[in-house]
């Protein structure tokens, strides 16, 4: 695989507690690329779970950090220094409460925005200049935020989060056919 060429990082957190959670919408967009590259994301490596797979004549590698989310960024840094991979080569994929539930974002690069994940991920690359795909997961209210993400959404949430993860799954399968402009144009508009 020292040729692969795109790298889709998923962000959630390890375990069956957490599987189902408003914080792992990252790693649901992965396993739903893995179903339709017919690929697993099972294989251990880089302190992640790892698939590679292949689309529009490009390798790719899913990638989940298997630590908790505010421990992604080594990770991150190890897979992409292993395969020699670039900046406009990754792509991170993870929930976002400032965007209302179900709706999609896609950035060439920016801030953390409070996401302990990406926080991490800019420190140990030392740059936010990557591309990320955030999806809305909606404001905690009244409730703390740390026990929000890490609740199941409610049913009313469900379906619109059901129907983001889909719309990121052809986000991402755009990102590798056409590139980032390409898919913000086409994914930022609604």
């Amino acid at each position: 695989m020292a040729g692969c060429r795109k790298i889709v990082v998923g962000l959630g957190n390890p375990g069956d507690k957490y599987a189902d959670t408003r914080h792992n919408v990252g790693f649901k967009v992965i396993d739903t690329l893995a179903e339709v590259l017919k690929t697993d994301v099972r294989k251990k490596k880089f302190g992640a779970r790892v698939g590679f797979g292949e689309f529009a004549d490009k390798k790719l590698i899913l990638f989940k950090p298997w630590q908790y989310m505010n421990r992604s960024g080594q990770a991150v840094a190890t897979v992409m220094g292993f395969y020699k991979v670039g900046l406009n080569d990754l792509l991170v994929v993870l929930d976002d409460m400032a965007l209302e539930p179900g709706r999609i974002r896609i950035r060439t690069k920016g801030s953390a925005g409070g996401h302990n994940g990406l926080a991490d991920i800019i420190e140990k690359l030392g740059t936010e200049s990557f591309s990320r795909l955030r999806i809305g997961i909606g404001q905690s209210g009244k409730e703390d935020a740390v026990d929000f993400v890490l609740d199941k959404p409610a049913k009313t949430e469900r379906l619109a989060l059901d129907e983001a993860i889909e719309r990121s799954r052809k986000a991402v399968l755009c990102w590798v056919e056409q590139g980032i402009e390409a898919t913000m144009n086409q994914f930022n508009s609604g």
